[in-house]
């Protein structure tokens, strides 16, 4: 059975269910599953939607995927081989009040005509927590067969207790081969196409249709409509159209992006993995790639600052403040010129040297939960800070077993500074990149050479540093 939309009495007057005066990539869907053209993960021979559709078996599930991978038409394509009531909502333009009626009906057709009631909802991420809570009960009764189609990722946009119900296919973009497939189709079919256009389209202008569409069938297919339609008769009575017409009817090239979809993480994910493989071409082409799709620029500047602490950090500290002051100067100058700020941002931080030491933070803060904060040893106690007893201690003798690094060669001193408990604990892991490997080396060595010099070198040290009991030095006791 048809599909229907439940409050739209309009009935299609073409051949297949569609209308002349529809756009051409309405007119082309598939009517078959055999008709159907792309996504054989799902619908290539054996494979699970294949076969639940040829058995006739239709149970609750979800399509999601990025706008026209046929998500919709696969739909369509359901409810004309399964015999059940095939019911349209929207959830941009359908709530509740529409919903209850769906079920009313539904209600009927199972008891007059022992009817399964399948229900489209197309955006189904639209609807808030009630609304798609309110189809849990039927779907669980069997009373209707839910098919939702989302271009957002299922596991943030819908409730868990409906995706338990359902299962969920997730669709990609068309291919190349897949597209020209459909466009070659559309030019020979005479009853849904363009084939009753005494028309000749040449490979490269079909090849520059399948580039510019992005993977978007909708948008190829309606580009080579209106390429046709525009194209004046010639002497011979033919339209042609060729690569020069094909870019006057695709003016700028499809960006499959969505600053509130799953693509803009996906291209923020390229961008990064493409700065810590220290790639900057990629970087720079995933950076512009988001630009191009009207991403907020001050959105890429934060992901960058992120990574310059994160994955750049200490093989080169300045790397943050690089950042920084782009992004400043960004704020300071707007765009167009603002590209230079964005470019040298990512470049700095594509070539510079990486270290992921600063992750450190997140193993400590993990043994502070799990084993919870062991007491001060003390020797660091600062026992100054307490006025009363300050009255009775000598400040600078506050913690007699404290020793005072800048009083010892390379202003460092053998020392534990860690809990008992935890004093052979190593959460920081140093980088072998840029300066943070440099400054690692010139600790190690100096943790070296006093441990080999022992206390009779320390001794030395401090009567070649006679300033230890000065009063310049107030901080000791902190």
């Amino acid at each position: 059975m048809n599909g229907k939309d439940l409050f739209d009495d309009s009935q299609p007057d073409g051949p297949g269910g569609t209308s002349r005066s529809q756009p051409l990539a309405t007119r082309m869907r598939p009517v078959s599953v055999e008709e159907f053209a792309g996504q054989e993960h799902l619908v290539g021979e054996g494979k699970l939607l294949r076969r639940m559709i040829e058995s006739g078996r239709i149970g609750s599930m979800i399509f999601y995927g990025p706008p026209s991978s046929g998500k919709t038409t696969l739909a369509h394509v359901i409810s004309r081989e399964i015999d059940a009531d095939f019911v349209i909502l929207n959830a941009v333009l359908d709530g509740v009040k529409e919903f209850r009626e769906v079920v009313r009906q539904a209600g009927e057709q199972r008891k007059l005509y022992h009817k399964k009631t399948i229900l489209f909802v197309d955006e189904i991420h639209r609807w808030n927590k009630a609304q798609q809570d309110a189809l849990l009960p039927h779907i669980e009764s069997g009373l209707i067969t839910l098919i939702g189609a989302t271009t957002l990722n299922p596991f943030y946009s819908l409730v868990g207790p409906l995706l338990s119900r359902c299962q969920l296919f997730e669709l990609h973009p068309f291919g190349a081969d897949d597209i020209r497939l459909l466009l070659k189709r559309a030019l020979r079919d005479k009853e849904r196409g363009l084939g009753s256009y005494a028309v000749t389209v040449t490979d490269e202008a079909i090849d520059y249709f399948t580039e510019y569409s992005g993977g978007d069938i909708r948008h190829a297919l309606n580009a080579l409509e209106m390429a046709v339609l525009t194209s004046p008769v010639n002497e011979e009575g033919l339209r042609r159209v060729d690569v020069d017409v094909a870019r006057e009817s695709i003016q700028k090239r499809y960006l499959r992006y969505d600053r509130t979809g799953d693509e803009h993480y996906h291209y923020a994910s390229a961008m990064i993995k493409s700065l810590r493989g220290s790639d900057p071409d990629a970087a720079l082409y995933w950076l512009t790639a988001m630009l191009e799709g009207g991403e907020d620029p001050h959105f890429i500047f934060r992901r960058l600052l992120i990574f310059a602490s994160e994955d750049v950090g200490l093989a080169d500290p300045h790397a943050l403040a690089v950042v920084n002051s782009a992004h400043d100067a960004f704020e300071k100058c707007g765009m167009p010129e603002g590209f230079y700020f964005l470019s040298h941002a990512c470049l700095h931080l594509a070539l510079a040297p990486k270290s992921n030491s600063t992750g450190a933070i997140f193993a400590v803060a993990r043994g502070h939960r799990e084993q919870g904060t062991k007491p001060v040893p003390d020797h660091l106690r600062d026992k100054t800070a307490n006025t009363k007893k300050a009255r009775y201690l000598d400040a600078d003798n506050a913690s007699d077993d404290y020793k005072y690094p800048h009083d010892y060669p390379g202003h460092w001193v053998e020392q534990q500074y860690l809990p008992d408990r935890l004093k052979s604990a190593r959460w920081y892991r140093p980088g072998d990149q840029g300066l943070e490997a440099k400054r690692w080396e010139r600790l190690r060595r100096i943790r070296e050479t006093e441990t080999r010099g022992g206390e009779k070198g320390s001794q030395k040290s401090l009567e070649q540093h006679p300033q230890k009991s000065g009063d310049d030095h107030g901080s000791k006791g902190e």
